[in-house]
């Protein structure tokens, strides 16, 4: 069986959120059932691709609209992430070291899915699934299976994973143009609220759904900002399977990006010892609880209740908090002007640094979620892995993986995104904290589940083969 993943990022070439993470490691464990699995993803311009080795393995001009631009097809040569990597090298479109946010794109994630299917079509050898991941490569189910030019692809199933639904890919119609020749009868497979909707185009046009939890999978058939009633005409071909963590990367027991390495054993003696230097670092007492909060400073992360929270509480409670994460300015400036009050328990590090997130994961205490979205969330995962207790909201992926210890679970959990409930939260935390046998139990009971990819990555290959056997039948 051949499995080619289609998405915008993968860990470590490029890295915006969990996006990365799963297409960086779901491909991996895959490997130990599947013969050729493969991940195509733009080629930015990041260290990963400074510092590799790559080939051309194919060069073309793609189409889009009045425009051509010249491609490359890299491929990695070392195998060093387990799996076969290619890369969409278009320059005049992502010759840049950034994923997202530019004016442009609509026609730079269309330009690569056109690309990557103009290389598949001219492969010997095709793939028997393609994987697609978000709406940065929604328009392939369309494509491949209305536009004349890709005929030879037609009978290769596709899957969809939704990993945020909020997150559609929508364009205007005065940009159709941009798309291969199609016959217009199908243009109703394109549209939604007169626009076109990329992700939409994939609900419609996919063999199989996926979300990234079975409870996700519930929630956007309610509220998923205005696919509510599509969702529910296609669950009938959709699956909620909850992500996985890659225990190659984070392993309290062998990362060696932490200060000491700990088993479920040793999870006393190693976290205190993280703690402690994470607490050296940014001049906090080591012997009062550390609260964090590691991700996106969004709305829907709940992070505009954090600059209320944290300011509340450390008026009022012998507490340290650390932030890490980049996002909204607005957020960002109110959380960095905390630092002018609270400098001695209280530390924020606007942006992203991955080694520094693996030593807050290690030597916290508790780890803050209080996503008002949370399709799946990893961090809740990787939190337990490392014996830091998680604080949740209960919505999507933190409803099935967090359970409130007082229901013999292994976090904290509330129902609100408000100030209120999440200071409630803390506030149990903080008398949990005196709790040393207590709070012991739930580290080890966090520590001992198995969140693997080894288990998903099954589930995805039972998928695979339902939906071939369901391609022979018809």
């Amino acid at each position: 069986m051949k499995i080619l993943h289609m998405g915008a990022e993968c860990y470590p070439v490029a890295k915006v959120g969990g996006l990365a993470d799963v297409i960086g490691a779901l491909p991996k464990y895959q490997k130990n059932a599947i013969n050729d699995v493969s991940v195509v993803i733009p080629c930015y311009q990041t260290v990963f691709r400074n510092e590799n080795n790559f080939e051309c393995v194919h060069s073309g001009k793609l189409k889009l609209g009045h425009f051509n631009f010249p491609y490359k097809v890299l491929m990695e040569t070392s195998n060093i992430l387990g799996f076969e990597l290619f890369l969409i090298e278009i320059p005049e479109l992502f010759d840049r070291p950034n994923v997202y946010n530019y004016k442009d794109d609509i026609e730079r994630f269309l330009s690569f899915q056109i690309a990557a299917l103009d290389w598949i079509v001219e492969k010997k050898s095709l793939p028997d699934i393609i994987h697609c991941h978000d709406h940065h490569t929604g328009l392939i189910p369309f494509m491949k299976k209305y536009c004349p030019k890709y005929e030879k692809l037609k009978n290769i199933p596709v899957i969809i994973t939704i990993h945020n639904g909020l997150y559609q890919g929508i364009f205007t119609f005065n940009k159709l143009y941009y798309l291969p020749e199609f016959d217009l009868v199908h243009i109703k497979e394109l549209e939604r609220e007169n626009c076109i909707n990329s992700l939409a185009a994939a609900i419609k046009c996919a063999d199989e759904i996926t979300t990234v939890s079975p409870s996700y999978l519930n929630e956007i058939n309610h509220s998923d900002n205005g696919l509510e009633t599509l969702f529910q005409r296609m669950r009938y071909k959709s699956k909620g399977i909850l992500n996985g963590i890659d225990l190659d990367v984070w392993d309290s027991n062998k990362d060696p990006m932490i200060h000491a390495n700990y088993s479920i054993e040793t999870s006393n003696e190693g976290k205190q010892k993280n703690k402690e230097e994470l607490c050296m670092l940014f001049n906090m007492n080591p012997t009062k609880p550390l609260f964090c909060f590691i991700g996106r400073l969004y709305n829907e992360k709940g992070a505009d209740l954090l600059p209320k929270v944290i300011s509340s509480l450390l008026n009022i409670s012998e507490i340290n908090f650390l932030i890490l994460g980049y996002g909204d300015a607005e957020i960002e400036n109110e959380l960095k002007q905390l630092l002018e009050v609270h400098n001695k328990n209280y530390h924020v590090n606007i942006g992203y640094n991955e080694e520094l997130a693996h030593k807050t994961y290690a030597g916290s205490d508790f780890i803050l979620i209080p996503s008002r979205i949370e399709p799946c969330g990893l961090n809740q995962m990787y939190a337990l892995r490392y014996g830091t207790i998680p604080i949740v909201r209960r919505t999507g992926g933190l409803k099935d993986t967090i359970i409130d210890f007082e229901d013999n679970g292994n976090g904290i959990c509330h129902d609100q995104a408000s100030v209120e409930a999440i200071c409630d939260a803390i506030q149990r935390a903080i008398d949990l904290y005196s709790d040393k046998d207590v709070i012991n139990q739930i580290r080890i009971k966090g520590m001992n589940i198995d969140h693997s990819w080894e288990h998903v990555s099954q589930e995805y290959i039972e998928l695979y083969n339902l939906i071939i056997v369901k391609r022979h039948e018809n």
